[in-house]
């Protein structure tokens, strides 16, 4: 079976942002089918957007199948896994600056508020999306500016991801010179070991 790794961009982000194409390249390399999808409007999410859209991108998954989520795509990925059929299960995923309870740092910016209540105040049902999952990772800055630290709460209890803290990797973005993540690349390699 094909390996396949599909990257989710987060909120106003795009395929070539940040250290998406360092990773789709290093994962190439590897022999492993990867997909950037672009998700339209990233300025302003919706999950009734974003979630049809990778679901459109995947096609029919199986434990062959990984995802990495930055941001936002993490609850994207999570809320795709959700609508999976019940025994359906897919290889792993890394969750890189991921949130279920709430932004920092983003108060005053126009058009904040209603797109962080849209996705924090939609339900969504962890324990279902993990039951699709067979391996997973939360990886968290000490000092993301957007995401705090107590967002790794869901990841781990529910979720049951392992969590990594790394240290002065800001919100994973190109804007703090961040460009590589070593730790996911070798995530999925270690996922995708049977």
């Amino acid at each position: 079976m094909k390996k396949r790794v599909f990257i989710v961009h987060g909120w106003d982000g795009h395929p070539q942002a940040n250290w998406f194409p360092w990773l789709k390249k290093e994962l190439v390399k590897k022999g492993f089918e990867v997909s950037v999808p672009k998700f339209l409007d990233s300025q302003n999410p919706r999950i009734y957007n974003w979630v049809p859209k990778l679901t459109k991108a995947v096609g029919k998954p199986d434990e062959s199948t990984y995802f990495i989520g930055h941001s936002l795509g993490c609850q994207t990925i999570v809320r795709y896994l959700e609508t999976l059929p019940k025994d359906m299960k897919v290889g792993g995923a890394v969750f890189v600056a991921g949130f279920f309870q709430r932004l920092t740092g983003l108060e005053d910016e126009p058009g904040i508020p209603e797109t962080e209540n849209h996705w924090l105040n939609t339900p969504v049902n962890l324990q279902k999306a993990k039951s699709h999952l067979n391996k997973s990772i939360a990886i968290f800055s000490d000092n993301d500016p957007y995401i705090s630290l107590d967002n790794q709460d869901e990841f781990r209890d529910e979720l049951g991801s392992r969590i990594v803290v790394e240290h002065n990797m800001f919100h994973f973005d190109e804007g703090h010179g961040i460009t590589e993540i070593p730790i996911a690349f070798n995530s999925i390699l270690e996922f995708a070991k049977k």
